[in-house]
């Protein structure tokens, strides 16, 4: 570390980088130190909308970023492709690493990076947003805190224009991007129904569709977990706009996610005035604001300095790869499969 601070590398400089970029600029521990792009005009537009970044090194080649200049750790935002040979390059430099999802696009792979990312002593983390979302964290401490009693359903629907927004770029090439929808955005969708519940996937029974491209667009997931919940998994690459809609159901209750707003239906039987059992639904919208308040940026500086854990560490990335790849192994079989 350089005056004290952690010197960050970036690779790959898409849209998704701008905000790492904003997030470091706003961390007094942090510095960018170096940005590589196997595109240089994708660094200048980076450059242009960040021109505190001007005159900083600038490579074509990942490679030779961490090869000439001092560094202590990375971001890579590239294709899902290269996480795995980039992941092990930089660990193997003795640097930590944050990565965009998927971390990696196999279970085989994702247990090959953790090995590897132990045996170095290096810090590796997927920046997975919703662990840093007040209203995530507290459906967190609410499920392991016994609000809703034992977890017997969770339903995740994710809803985007993925088709049409990523046409005609690397993510409808299932070569490169090793997966359509399921893989990329609604990685974020699996990885935080898994985190926040804890639950643990036992079968798998899929059924995709492509809608006339060659990645999945159309995603149908039904999932039993160990101790007999059940949940199912909506991913919809062709709906208008945007939508999430999460719930959680419970022996004691519901809670519910929209849009990041948290809302809890607490169901109780009372006696009426004549004494008959009547049945009571309240729905109230909880203040979801703990007071840990981060992103995954300072929370890799912080982990990098020894002061936090790692919220979303690599075994985040593993469990999302193992209920990812036997959703695309039972949709191609069309039968259920058991999660490694």
């Amino acid at each position: 570390m350089t005056a004290g601070k952690v010197r960050i590398g970036l690779i790959g400089c898409g849209g998704i980088m701008g905000s790492h970029v904003s997030n470091y600029q706003a961390i007094k521990q942090a510095e960018i130190a170096a940005l590589a792009d196997v595109k240089k005009a994708q660094i200048a537009v980076t450059v242009a909308k960040h021109p505190e970044l001007d005159g900083l090194p600038q490579f074509s080649d990942y490679r030779k970023m961490i090869e000439k200049v001092e560094l202590d750790g990375v971001v890579i935002a590239t294709p899902h492709l290269v996480h795995f040979d980039q992941i092990r390059t930089c660990l193997g430099a003795d640097l930590h690493v944050l990565i965009e999802k998927p971390m990696v696009c196999t279970v085989a792979h994702a247990k090959q990076v953790m090995k590897m990312a132990e045996k170095t002593g290096k810090v590796l983390m997927i920046s997975y947003q919703r662990h840093y979302s007040p209203a995530w964290r507290l459906v967190k401490k609410m499920v392991e805190g016994g609000k809703l009693g034992g977890l017997t359903f969770v339903s995740a629907l994710q809803a985007q224009d993925w088709l049409n927004w990523t046409k005609g770029g690397w993510r409808h090439n299932p070569v490169v991007s090793c997966g359509g929808q399921l893989n990329d955005a609604g990685s974020h969708l699996i990885d935080a129904l898994l985190w926040a519940t804890g639950l643990q996937p036992e079968t798998v029974f899929a059924q995709i569709n492509n809608r006339g491209t060659k990645v999945d667009i159309l995603s149908g997931v039904t999932v039993r977990f160990k101790g007999g919940a059940i949940g199912t998994l909506s991913v919809v690459g062709d709906a208008p706009g945007w939508w999430e809609d999460i719930a959680f159901y419970g022996e004691k209750g519901g809670l519910y996610v929209r849009r990041d707003y948290l809302t809890m239906r607490d169901d109780q039987l009372f006696q009426s005035s004549r004494g008959k059992a009547l049945f009571s639904a309240e729905l109230k919208e909880l203040t979801a604001r703990p007071k840990y308040s981060s992103n995954a940026d300072r929370n890799f500086v912080n982990s990098i300095l020894g002061r936090e854990e790692p919220q979303t560490p690599a075994i985040c990335g593993l469990r999302v790869m193992q209920l990812t790849e036997a959703a695309w192994t039972s949709a191609r079989i069309g039968g259920p499969v058991k999660v490694k």
